[in-house]
């Protein structure tokens, strides 16, 4: 059962709601969303409480169909925002991209690679200090030093900590040096490790079963949430199928399954879910495409070397293609990307691989020319709006354009050049307008001609 508030509704009526359904022996679970508040009732016999639709400040009180209460979004309409320091994740906030190396090997590999991951544009650092694998030969990870190198890492470079715990007597010990849990495929239904992690004030990301349902996925959310921890954030990583031709088969479609079912954001690993670093890059814009709200991305100096999956990471110049990538479909899916950045600044561009740069430029060119041609066509578009004795453009409207242009600070650019580049697109929008004009007055001369022709015959 679930119980709606009202929106704008004073705290109090939300508290006197909780304490109803907690003085009849059932739980409370709270969830507060941008407009208003929502109680999750969760127990034997929630149909002690109905008569709470009576209450002030409530809208409605509704029985949650799903095995997953707390997790439905029957039981949070708005989609859930998880805080990682200060990155956030879901709810239409900007892709967030963990990268970093599958194990933690030495402060030099991973001080190399956060430092790289960070230029290119991740916000997360990744990395295993302890490493649950299939065989117990290969390498496991550094444990608690591997934990201590990441902290100290995170203080030099700056980015937030994801790292897998994989024992819950160790969650206590993770909560001293990272900043998000992570809890693997393998330990998806172990269900001691997920009550540990719920009662934990780090968020958690927790990857899909190897030959999990959603539904099954959805349930181990549902058991960290019931502990107490809202901040939850799932991750496709591939399940088991017959194909070898890739490590496991990467379910995109479960993502937009997700977003009709749950309210709590879903990431994406390509890198587990193919096995193959060739297939990591056009998979993890797929991911993004289908409406990931991040993904998880494996990276290492040299990936031959890697003591571990080696197969699937990364290089730092694939990492940089692939957020390259990545950019060009932020560009597709907001164009105002740049001037919705904090403080309104474009991204920063940081020199680095010089063929790489040049990509770049030659993107930006094929969007400028592609931008300039859909300029045009909406100012001749306005002159076709207008009547015919209008001349189209705004004058104001122009002015105020090349002054914005001469005001923006920090740029590469001075302002006169800013002008000049302004004043000449203006200029070249009011040539096709005039010549649009001219072509419709031609033409309705030369209808009248026809007509003026036809009655003198």
């Amino acid at each position: 059962m679930i119980v709606v508030m009202r929106a704008g509704v004073d705290w109090s009526a939300v508290e006197e709601v909780k304490k109803t359904i907690e003085a009849e022996g059932l739980e409370a679970y709270v969830m507060v969303g941008e407009e208003r508040s929502v109680i999750g009732v969760v127990g034997q016999g929630v149909e002690r409480v109905a008569h709470l639709a009576s209450f002030p400040g409530v809208e409605q009180v509704m029985r949650v169909s799903k095995a997953y209460k707390l997790a439905s979004r029957e039981h949070h309409q708005d989609r859930s925002r998880v805080k990682v320091r200060d990155v956030v994740i879901g709810a239409g906030a900007p892709v967030a991209v963990m990268a970093g190396p599958c194990a933690v090997e030495s402060r030099e590999q991973l001080t190399a690679t956060a430092r790289w991951v960070k230029r290119e544009g991740a916000t997360i650092l990744r990395g295993g200090a302890f490493k649950p694998r299939s065989s117990p030969y290969t390498f496991q990870g550094l444990e608690v030093e591997g934990l201590k190198l990441l902290a100290d890492v995170r203080e030099e470079v700056g980015l937030p900590i994801v790292t897998e715990v994989t024992n819950p007597a160790d969650v206590p010990v993770f909560e001293d040096y990272i900043d998000m849990l992570q809890v693997g495929a393998r330990n998806m239904q172990n269900f001691v490790l997920l009550k540990a992690v719920g009662r934990s004030r780090l968020p958690v990301l927790l990857k899909r079963g190897l030959s999990a349902t959603i539904e099954e996925w959805l349930m181990a959310a549902e058991y960290i949430l019931a502990a107490g921890n809202p901040n939850v954030v799932l991750c496709e990583r591939g399940i088991r199928s017959f194909d070898t031709a890739t490590r496991n088969i990467l379910d995109l479609a479960a993502v937009p399954v997700l977003r009709e079912r749950t309210h709590l954001p879903v990431i994406v690993d390509p890198s587990h879910a193919t096995g193959h670093r060739s297939l990591v890059r056009p998979m993890a814009v797929a991911g993004a495409a289908a409406g990931a709200d991040g993904l998880i991305i494996e990276v290492h100096p040299d990936p031959p070397r890697a003591l571990s999956d080696s197969e699937q990471s990364l290089s730092f110049p694939e990492f940089g293609d692939l957020m390259d990538d990545l950019r060009r479909f932020e560009y597709l899916r907001q164009p105002s990307a740049a001037s919705s950045a904090p403080g309104g600044q474009a991204p920063v561009i940081v020199p680095g691989d010089l063929e790489r740069l040049r990509a770049r430029i030659d993107d930006v060119d094929a969007r400028m020319a592609a931008l300039l041609e859909e300029r045009a066509e909406l100012a001749v578009a306005v002159q076709q709006t207008r009547s015919d004795g209008d001349h189209g453009h705004d004058v104001s409207r122009e002015r105020a354009l090349l002054e914005r242009a001469m005001g923006a600070d920090g740029s590469v650019l001075l302002p006169e050049e800013r002008e000049q580049v302004f004043a000449a697109i203006i200029r070249v929008a009011r040539s096709a307008q005039r010549r649009q004009a001219a072509t419709v007055a031609a033409a309705a001369a030369d209808r009248a001609e026809g007509v003026t022709a036809g009655s003198a015959a």
